[in-house]
């Protein structure tokens, strides 16, 4: 049995650092010769499934988790050509778990194949990828072209933090107009195009490979925050260079998780974790190996919540209408971006799990959502999102409080705009019912 489960996993015994070792190529930490013939993309489940299982020390169907700080060495040689970069965990050499560590790994090659990346790194949080893709990307001096409508931790790392600390300036456009975004972009300066492949939170939907092509042309990098939509778009697949996820969120699913991910080339992923110029090396937002293995133990199942959060979401939407009110929801057919999602999206996973609901106004959108938890049970007064139970904020005042008035209606974003992160907990007609009986509650006091 120990010899087939070699074939799937590293050896756990520490290897020699002899000469046939040194076959070291800039890409190697990431894409071994094996993987390297079989990086096209699929369904992302498929892709999940496909992946390496990594079996734990003494053949267990989990791995193992290794919470080491540091490696030891079998010759001391072997210290100095790994520090010279060329012996690297592709070969299970491992200095310091600030640079690598086999359990976070791991789930970064999850996370790659989940994105259809050749590499994947997962970090700390999610704004700590996002610093630092950007500060990989971007010299000082640099430039950056971004959609107006970002989560508010993003807009103000672009619009304050990076031109105080690192010169680095952000023009911010509206990523529906293309032409916009193609005269934002300055030749031989703006290093990145970044947005949310749908944005957090109005959900709008980014015509990825049109906004891909218009950067490339212009050799550009582009940078997608797939975070709303894990399963849903497939953003490489439809011609981005970097993914960014916040981990939190749908990958996690259980609220009780901080952690990112970058997925991307293995050449940006290594060049990040450079031992002299890596913004993942250098600033240090390590991933507990403890996290790496609780959420490597969710993604395979990540498929299946995605598929039934869409569902819900889709059908509260749809039932939300009819009753008058003003949702927004990329499932629907008066959306502006249906069309365009329905022809970016992968197949039977639905529109996305956030809904938004305008109240118009910040006091209507507060006593909705009082309703909705202290009457009716339906969700919690809470941020974020991807959590089995329903999570529901008032966007302007709570997420997107980073932008200032002006910021907040050039990107659509009314004061009573109220964001769902729909779950699945209970049966969806339980649900509904609640969230019909708070509708029905805020009826007899204001009509929609």
């Amino acid at each position: 049995m120990a010899d087939t489960l070699n074939q799937n996993t590293l050896s756990n015994k520490k290897r020699s650092s002899g000469s046939d070792d040194c076959d070291h190529h800039d890409d190697s930490f990431f894409v071994s010769k094996k993987q390297s013939k079989s990086l096209v993309w699929e369904d992302p489940a498929a892709a999940l499934a496909n992946a390496r299982h990594e079996f734990g020390e003494h053949g267990g169907v989990n791995m193992s988790i290794e919470a080491s700080a540091t490696f030891t060495v079998m010759e001391p040689e072997t210290m100095r050509r790994m520090f010279a970069g060329e012996l690297g965990p592709d070969r299970d050499f491992f200095i310091y778990s600030r640079h690598f560590n086999p359990t976070v790994l791991n789930l970064g090659r999850l996370m790659a194949a989940l994105e259809g990346t050749e590499a994947a790194y997962c970090t700390a949080s999610g704004m700590s990828a996002i610093s630092s893709v950007m500060l990989q990307l971007c010299s000082s001096g640099g430039h950056v072209v971004a959609s107006q409508t970002l989560y508010g931790g993003t807009h103000a790392l672009l619009t304050h933090f990076l031109p105080r600390a690192c010169n680095i300036t952000t023009s911010f456009v509206d990523i529906r107009d293309l032409e916009m975004v193609k005269e934002a972009i300055v030749e031989g300066r703006t290093n990145v195009l970044y947005f949310e492949s749908m944005s957090n939170p109005t959900l709008t939907v980014a015509n990825i490979p049109e906004l891909s092509r218009i950067a490339h042309e212009n050799g550009v990098t582009v940078v997608v925050d797939n975070t709303f939509a894990p399963m849903v778009l497939s953003p490489v697949k439809l011609g981005a260079d970097v993914v960014v996820h916040s981990i939190s969120k749908y990958i996690s699913g259980a609220a009780d998780i901080i952690a990112g991910a970058v997925c991307g080339p293995a050449s940006l992923v290594n060049s990040m974790m450079d031992l002299h110029q890596g913004s993942l090396m250098l600033l240090g937002p390590t991933m507990n190996p403890k996290v790496a293995f609780e959420l490597a133990e969710r993604l395979p199942h990540l498929g299946l919540r995605m598929k039934e959060h869409c569902k819900r979401a889709l059908e509260y939407a749809t039932r939300m209408t009819k009753l008058g009110l003003k949702v927004i929801y990329p499932g629907l057919e008066d959306h502006p971006d249906h069309v365009l999602i329905k022809s970016m999206a992968n197949k039977e996973y639905g529109y996305g799990g956030i809904l938004c609901v305008d109240m118009e106004t910040e006091e209507r959108a507060n006593r909705l959502m009082n309703v909705l938890q202290n009457f009716t049970q339906f969700g919690f007064m809470a941020v974020s999102l991807g959590y089995y139970e329903t999570l529901m904020s008032c966007s302007g005042s709570s997420t997107s409080s980073e932008l200032n008035n002006e910021e907040k209606e050039l990107a659509g974003i009314s004061p009573g705009l109220v964001r769902m992160s729909i779950g699945y907990n209970g049966s969806l007609e339980q649900k509904w019912s609640q969230l019909d009986k708070a509708l029905s509650k805020m009826q007899e006091k204001m009509p929609f």
